[in-house]
């Protein structure tokens, strides 16, 4: 895919990327889907190749490197290989809880957590989602309650990526219920803490490596020094993360696009029928030639979206739009992939068949894509 994004410094990144990826990705792929899990040996070794917590500053143990396109280095090469599920764990970490970290940790707060993210010692998970409360956070019932110099937490989470890794948990609760969206607070629950437990590992769909679980806080005492940010700022925060966690589903999306073109192609150059490729059958020609313009048309924008981020002026509704319009296009070409691969698209033994069922969620998680045509629509309606 044809791209300007990067410079002799991310091509260069993206050859030790490409080497992790080779040794240690690419021979435990099913391995890990038969696990359900991702080993902690893999987050070490991406932190001893200074793959993971970019953007920690030096003084914390990082590189303090702020230009994301080395981020989008790594999400090229994991999507290659079809990793979706260790894609899914490296962004959660760098991309959200790290960067809540980042934003709202004081001092001694980074100083504490920050160095783990760097070496990938630290595998952090973010809970918002409730079983009756997805997309609407207003709505979640978890509480924490102040009682001296601790906060008591009770409630339940689900769908919470890397839920049963987790070392360090950042959690969306309710500390005021009278005060609107200032009732909501961020606090950081620590493996460990009594009354803090993992539910089941959640049987998905796809990504089958991921860990998803629920959580359960039942009076979880948590000191004071672990409220994260100000009092009843939690929903505002939410609010100035979601562009960076959009973008990188889209980011992802993309990627995850541009690989499975490449495979389809690959595979109806190859494939005959009826004495010919398969790809020389003018209606299946005509599809990858409206698909790969999309795929070309898209890498576009999501460039400019990245280029945006690095100036400090991607807006929420952009965010949305790239991940909108990139994840229903992930659908649309490996749906296609699936087709044009005919039996052997159904086989998991097949990249493509891995991506049909890793690809779904992304139309749901990071707020479904309904919400993101809400967010859009409303943009659109502004005087």
């Amino acid at each position: 895919m044809e791209s300007d994004l990067f410079e002799p410094d991310h091509e260069l990144f993206r050859t030790s990327v490409r080497g992790f990826v080779e040794k240690h990705v690419v021979p435990n792929l099913e391995k890990w889907d038969a696990d359900r899990l991702i080993d902690r040996e893999t987050w070490l070794a991406a932190g001893k190749l200074g793959l993971l917590g970019l953007s920690v500053p030096e003084e914390f143990g990082g590189p303090g490197e702020s230009d994301y396109r080395f981020r989008v280095a790594i999400q090229a090469e994991i999507a290659h290989v079809g990793a979706s599920a260790l894609q899914s764990g490296f962004s959660t970490n760098d991309d959200i809880v790290l960067n809540y970290l980042l934003r709202h940790a004081d001092d001694e707060q980074k100083r504490r957590w920050l160095p783990g993210f760097v070496t990938g010692e630290t595998i952090g998970a973010i809970a918002m989602s409730e079983p009756a409360a997805g997309s609407d956070l207003r709505g979640i019932t978890t509480s924490a309650v102040r009682d001296g110099n601790h906060w008591v937490i009770n409630g339940s989470k689900t769908f919470i990526t890397s839920g049963i890794l987790a070392d360090l948990v950042i959690v969306f609760a309710r500390t005021d219920p009278h005060a609107g969206s200032r009732g909501f607070s961020l606090f950081v629950v620590e493996e460990g803490m009594p009354g803090f437990t993992r539910g089941r590992k959640l049987d998905k769909v796809g990504l089958h490596a991921q860990d998803t679980a629920e959580l359960f806080f039942e009076d979880v005492r948590v000191p004071e020094e672990n409220l994260l940010g100000e009092l009843g700022m939690g929903f505002g925060y939410l609010m100035q993360s979601l562009p960076l966690e959009r973008l990188g589903i889209g980011i992802a999306a993309q990627m995850s696009a541009e690989a499975v073109m490449g495979w389809t192609l690959d595979y109806v150059k190859e494939r005959t029928a009826f004495g010919k490729r398969i790809g020389e059958f003018q209606g299946l020609g005509f599809t990858l030639a409206e698909l790969q313009t999309a795929v070309e048309v898209s890498r576009t924008y999501i460039d400019r979206c990245v280029r945006e981020y690095n100036k400090g002026t991607l807006t929420a509704v952009d965010a949305s739009k790239a991940k909108l319009w990139a994840t229903e296009l992930q659908g649309r070409v490996i749906d296609a992939g699936v087709q044009f691969h005919g039996g052997y698209g159904y086989m998991m033994e097949y990249p493509v068949a891995k991506a049909f069922i890793d690809a779904r969620i992304q139309r749901i998680y990071g707020g479904t894509n309904e919400i993101m045509k809400e967010i859009i629509h409303r943009d659109l309606l502004k005087s």
